[in-house]
């Protein structure tokens, strides 16, 4: 369903910034047995609200659909994203004094990735999650987690039964629920007077100034910058209290709220370089469309240019970004050989739209195609790493975000589990031709 005002604010002036067309679900991976059968596809729009300076898709895909039951993605499969967690609630631990005594919970809590380490702690916690499969997989570890959509329904139940938070922790789940102000009044119904919500997702900054269209789906309803969270949080009585970049998932934040009106030095300097920049205004996006389809021309050019000298091309990563990349180029069904994943759950199937069949990853060293496609580019310090013995026979992969890029097979990936930016300087080190 299409909307015509802001779902934060009701303003009623919205602006399309970018247009990617009609797209199947990204996580809606296709069965053997369906692929006779067409595929629902949906606008994917995003606009900007001069009102209150919030960006959004456009389309609402209702939740029972993107999350359905065999709803694809465990967060345990990468390593990179555990190192990340188990970091994330050292930090939380040590700079709350979490003890015996303290409760946690964790909205959109997939598998148990992260609460996990406080169970291991012997620290109270709960996760909620809507999804299936990755519930049925966090309670057989021994994380206790509730099957449900988390607002405020949810928490007025938790708060009735006596479980009110001191930490309250939401990872990439505050960009993908629909009804945005049911969701934030429950964190401010659920968390004790001195407690604190701490909230992770995509920086909608780095989204913009790397071209990472490929963030874009329907589950992602919005894409969050300071100025467009703050009077969000402000109408349900909290605060945006600290800040911290983080270079997952192609650039996020890890922002710290509550009920009590302290900034950071480093909320009030990021705030100030996003008001500097223009964020709140619609001109600072006027030229991402284009940045965006020159991005895709440039990235069309050099994959159809190689695979007409004869070159295989495969891909990495079954994910929901990739989706949205490789619907965008809309090659083919058979341009790609196969895209490798690691998710056992993925093996098999087929991405949706291009159905692009999964395989295992031992496949590219089987195979040694020539080049992959790494459509999960947030992650390609890891993937490099792992798949070190494709490289060593001369596999190279093609990053395309924030603009296409071929790694050669002796190339150095430095020290990160995350995004590889080429920049001049550092692309010519690693023997990454620059652009142009």
């Amino acid at each position: 369903m299409g909307i015509a005002n802001c779902r934060s604010c009701d303003g009623d002036d919205l602006r399309i910034i970018l247009d990617l067309g009609s797209q199947p679900i990204a996580n809606a991976l296709v069965a053997e047995e369906e692929l006779t059968s067409p595929e629902a596809r949906y606008p994917l729009a995003v606009a900007f609200c001069p009102a209150c300076a919030l960006l959004q898709v456009t389309e609402t895909v209702p939740a029972d659909v993107l999350y359905r039951r065999d709803y694809p993605y465990f967060s345990s499969s990468s390593p990179a994203l555990l190192k990340h967690s188990a970091q994330h609630v050292e930090t939380l631990v040590c700079k709350y004094g979490l003890g015996p005594l303290s409760f946690v919970v964790e909205v959109a809590s997939n598998d148990g990735y992260l609460l996990r380490n406080f169970v291991n702690r012997g620290i109270g916690c709960l996760g909620i999650d809507p999804a299936d499969g990755p519930v049925t997989q966090a309670n057989a570890i021994g994380v206790p987690t509730i099957h449900d959509f988390f607002g405020s329904r949810c928490a007025e139940k938790l708060v009735s039964d006596g479980k009110l938070a001191d930490v309250v922790i939401a990872n990439n789940v505050i960009a993908h629920v629909d009804d945005i102000n049911d969701f934030v009044a429950g964190f401010t119904r659920l968390l004790k007077p001195t407690g604190v919500a701490v909230f992770e997702f995509a920086y909608a900054l780095d989204m913009i100034e790397h071209c990472e269209f490929d963030t874009i789906y329907h589950e992602h309803l919005f894409y969050h910058t300071l100025h467009g969270l703050t009077p969000l949080f402000r109408r349900h009585e909290l605060y945006l209290n600290d800040v911290e970049r983080l270079p997952i998932h192609g650039g996020s934040l890890r922002l710290t709220v509550s009920r009590t009106p302290v900034r950071s030095v480093q909320l009030d300097a990021l705030f100030a370089h996003e008001a500097a920049l223009g964020v709140d205004q619609v001109s600072f996006y006027n030229d991402f469309a284009d940045r965006v389809r020159t991005l895709r021309d440039s990235l069309t050019r050099l994959l159809v240019s190689e695979r007409a000298k004869g070159k295989q091309i495969a891909c990495y990563g079954a994910a929901a970004k990739g989706a949205t990349l490789v619907n965008y180029l809309d090659l083919g069904e058979r341009f790609f050989d196969f895209v490798a994943d690691a998710n056992a759950y993925k093996q098999g199937k087929y991405m949706p739209g291009q159905r692009i069949p999964i395989r295992h990853p031992d496949k590219l060293v089987a195979d040694q195609p020539d080049y992959v496609l790494l459509l999960v580019w947030n992650f390609a310090g890891e993937v490099m790493r792992q798949q070190a013995t494709y490289r060593e026979r001369g596999g190279r992969f093609i990053i395309p975000i924030p603009e296409p890029c071929i790694v050669p097979p002796g190339a150095p990936i430095g020290e990160t589990q995350f995004a590889i930016l080429p920049t001049p300087d550092s692309a010519a080190a690693r023997g990454i031709p620059p652009k142009g």
